[in-house]
């Protein structure tokens, strides 16, 4: 089987290669591309708001169903292929600079959140996952009772 990608995996993606693998062979059928040998990585942002993480990734010319979510613990992997722009019919290309192929982006969440609750849209060019977070549970004061019988002094 041909490598995907060329050299080692990222570590981030390493510990998903078998989601990745999986999600691409799922792509491709769905979308009945052909193998693509080219790949890019999409820049994105994080943020942290009141309520939840958002992930904002760059994604224009991207199809919605031609990318996947997929959360593992601590950890979202965002998996996609764009496709290769065609000149039209009677023109070339003079300068390609667009990138388009197929891309694995895996980001670490640091907070507690609700991976259950995420969701993620791709509108406009651009897609947000958005993980709501929970009460963080560490940092709480807790005083717990202690029962049991005084020593005679």
């Amino acid at each position: 089987m041909r490598q995907r990608f060329p050299g080692s995996l990222p570590p981030e993606i390493a510990e998903f290669t078998e989601e990745v693998r999986q999600a691409f062979e799922e792509l491709g059928r769905a979308l009945g591309s052909r193998l693509l040998t080219q790949h890019y990585s999409p820049p994105l942002d994080i943020y942290e708001r009141d309520r939840a993480i958002e992930i904002v990734m760059d994604a224009p010319g991207v199809d919605p169903a031609a990318v996947r979510v997929v959360i593992k613990r601590d950890a979202v992997l965002i998996v996609g292929e764009k496709p290769e722009r065609r000149p039209h019919a009677g023109s070339s290309f003079h300068l390609i600079e667009r990138t388009f192929g197929r891309f694995a982006r895996a980001v670490r969440v640091a907070g507690p959140c609700d991976m259950a609750r995420a969701t993620a849209r791709l509108v406009d060019g651009e897609l947000r996952v958005t993980l709501p977070k929970i009460a963080e549970r560490r940092g709480r004061l807790i005083e717990i009772a202690v029962q049991g019988r005084a020593t005679p002094s």
